[in-house]
């Protein structure tokens, strides 16, 4: 499968933490030095549907692909506007794609987008040929947070990232899993009384899961492919926390400077994280065709997984 070209939406309001300090009691210095966050962006008339929106079709723009070629539209999320509808069918009416078209939502938390990918390439090997998919990441994570936990607040932000993809002679190479645990990390819980629980994180448990099951990903990933990590031309892992990726780099024994970041401009966005950074990278000019990526995304659920890709 090839990614044809990506496109991003996040809120025009910015928090960032300097106002994020009258709100809960921390500083810049104490947010940056622990999870390289200097910034996040707060949805308030955006939702979920519409940013994923623009961002497809910011997507769909740069790939040159017309509505009728869509055969998939794949809303990776755990925070929908709605149960039902879902996130992806309401796309469908919004771009104006046919209605003879697959459309739904997946949760698998932060690592959605790597779960998108994998789900993407199985169902356009089914379809006919030049079909393409829209698989979106999108969040309004700050819905399910509570400000006045200092844990929690400091670390999400909201956007969506999109893209244009199409079956190719270049398939991924992927490592999953999943193990279910609701004590490290979750979020709306439904109570007796019909409300639901904020988002709720045992920071060092999630440290702890991170850096020792996504190198062990990566390297299952690299040797299933017979890969060497030295020939991966980008590694961009779900932007969580920037020390995590430092964990990430130290167990796989390479360079920081090899993994792309950008969690000081947006935090944590789940599902919309990998997609955003692959966005900027290539507004950047950072992708080739050609070169290698490796893709790694961890979170709630508990769930995980890595891609190896070409651009």
């Amino acid at each position: 499968m090839k990614i044809l070209a990506m496109g991003k939406c996040v809120p025009r309001q910015i928090l960032d933490n300097e106002a994020l300090s009258h709100m809960v009691e921390t500083n810049d210095e104490w947010i940056t030095s622990r999870t390289g966050i200097r910034q996040r962006r707060i949805a308030k008339d955006e939702t979920v549907v519409s940013m994923a929106a623009e961002a497809a079709r910011q997507a769909m723009e740069r790939a040159g692909t017309r509505p009728e070629e869509i055969g998939l539209v794949l809303v990776c999320t755990f925070t929908p506007d709605l149960a039902t509808p879902s996130v992806a069918c309401l796309v469908q009416r919004e771009l104006g794609l046919p209605q003879e078209i697959l459309a739904y939502d997946l949760n698998a938390a932060c690592s959605g987008f790597i779960y998108g990918l994998v789900t993407a390439e199985a169902l356009l090997s089914g379809m006919e040929p030049g079909k393409k998919a829209l698989i979106i990441g999108a969040e309004v994570i700050s819905r399910t947070v509570d400000y006045t936990d200092r844990g929690t607040c400091i670390l999400f932000g909201d956007g969506a990232g999109a893209a244009v993809a199409v079956a190719s002679e270049d398939k991924l190479t992927a490592d999953w899993g999943a193990s279910g645990d609701r004590e490290v990390l979750s979020a709306g819980q439904l109570l007796p009384d019909g409300s639901r629980t904020p988002l709720a994180m045992n920071g060092k448990e999630v440290f702890r899961f991170a850096v020792s099951t996504v190198p062990k990903s990566i390297t299952r990933l690299l040797e299933k492919a017979g890969v060497p990590l030295s020939d991966v031309d980008h590694i961009v892992c779900h932007q969580a926390n920037h020390r995590i990726v430092e964990g990430i780099a130290k167990h796989l024994h390479t360079d920081l400077s090899r993994f792309y970041e950008n969690i000081e401009f947006y935090g944590n966005t789940s599902a919309a994280s990998i997609p955003i950074a692959l966005c900027d990278m290539q507004e950047q000019e950072l992708l080739h065709r050609g070169e290698r990526m490796v893709l790694a995304g961890f979170g709630s659920g508990l769930t995980w997984g890595s891609v190896l890709m070409n651009w």
